[in-house]
């Protein structure tokens, strides 16, 4: 009858993290095997509809400072018996987030954080804020293994107070998998994909330059570019970045190999899409990215990637080293791809490689770990309060 209580953002909104955290919900309750349902507190924007929630949900108004004590005393005082912190510096209040250490320091259940940033070198206001929630959780998990070496250097948190859990995803379902690309009119194509909300900075520019080389050697070659623009984006500029990837597009010939989605794709339109393509690529810039959704969700689905070698994609793909293509190295990245989508063999190794590492990132295997861990928080805990309770009398 263990009740856990999330706090992240939450669906209906339209962000990775909500996302994230409504599979893992679904997947713990499923591990549980139990008809309790656990609780969620979604954070919300100034101006959000709370109305789109379901009733059993609580809201925590991100920049009502005193929301987060108010939280924390109606958790003390709940049924709930361990919280799960899903935890992104930008969606909680404050100054880099910092209103969320009000919630932590005034909370009397044990604490879960789960980080879906970590710095190898982390600066203020970053830096104090981290390293104060690892201070008051009783287990931090990362979903990167280099994570845990950057959090023991830079706070001194000790590696077993440190969980890897990898990224989860759905189920493949590669028995479909013809029948979809017969639906997008995809069955005689080769078909390289990136999705998620577009924005500067992907390295969506890369793919582009590279592939006029793919053309001349694979003809019936097509890039997806699959997701609404970022709704930040959208405020500051509107389409502009949307459109000037139309004019590079045009500009190198391409009209016909690149394919634009600007729309948000539901979950089980995102499985159908990765599942029918033949390459996920994610061309990333910035080195220090240390999870990615959009990766993880490639490669759980069993499906060949290539990548920038940024941290999570040496994580992820540790060992897999053909598979790390420099940003700036354009030519590395059009002849390699050329190889994965023409020669049926190679495609097939690669193919049977990534699965062997996605079966272990699928949600039911994820949502169990994560009960497990938080039985083991529990158990802990009620030897911690045991043993301060024998210390006390003992005083007495």
């Amino acid at each position: 009858m263990t009740q856990i209580a999330y706090i992240s953002t939450y669906v209906p909104k339209k962000c990775g993290l909500a996302t994230y955290t409504h599979h893992l919900r679904q997947a713990v309750e499923g591990a549980k095997g139990t008809s309790v349902q656990d609780k969620v507190i979604a954070v919300v924007s100034p101006g959000e509809d709370n109305t789109r929630y379901h009733p059993s949900v609580w809201t925590l108004r991100r920049d009502v400072r005193q929301d987060y004590r108010n939280l924390a005393a109606r958790i003390n005082d709940s049924a709930v018996a361990a919280v799960s912190l899903q935890h992104e510096f930008g969606i909680f209040g404050g100054n880099a987030g910092e209103y969320v250490l009000d919630f932590a320091r005034a909370l009397r259940k044990p604490l879960i954080t789960t980080f879906h940033t970590v710095f190898e070198h982390p600066k203020e206001p970053y830096r104090s804020i981290q390293d104060e929630l690892c201070a008051l959780s009783r287990r931090i998990v990362v979903m990167n293994r280099r994570a845990v070496t950057f959090l023991n250097n830079a706070f001194g948190v000790p590696e077993d107070k440190i969980f890897y859990l990898p990224h989860g995803t759905p189920t493949p379902m590669p028995e479909q998998r013809a029948a979809i690309r017969e639906r997008f009119g995809w069955a005689d194509k080769k078909v390289v994909l990136t999705f998620g909300l577009l924005g500067r900075g992907k390295g969506i520019e890369l793919i582009l330059k590279a592939l006029p080389k793919v053309v001349q050697r694979v003809p019936n070659v097509v890039y997806a570019l699959v997701g609404q623009t970022h709704p930040d984006v959208l405020r500051h500029e509107g389409e502009a970045y949307r459109n000037e990837l139309l004019e590079m597009v045009h500009d190198l010939g391409l009209d016909e190999h690149v394919q634009m989605v600007n729309r948000y794709l539901t979950e089980e339109e995102l499985v159908e899409v990765i599942t029918a393509c033949d390459l996920y690529v994610t061309p990333y810039p910035g080195m220090e990215q240390i999870t990615s959704g959009t990766l993880a969700y490639a490669v759980g689905l069993g499906r060949p990637v290539l990548s920038t070698p940024y941290a999570y994609a040496r994580d992820l793909l540790a060992g897999l080293d053909e598979l790390l293509i420099p940003y700036g190295d354009v030519d590395t990245w059009a002849d390699t791809m050329v190889r994965m989508l023409s020669d049926a063999s190679l495609h097939a190794t690669w193919e049977h490689r990534i699965r062997e590492i996605g079966q272990h990132m699928q949600w039911p295997n994820v949502g169990a770990t994560y009960w497990h861990l938080v039985q083991d928080v529990l158990h802990t805990e009620k030897g911690r309060v045991a043993g301060g309770s024998a210390l006390a009398s003992i005083s007495r």
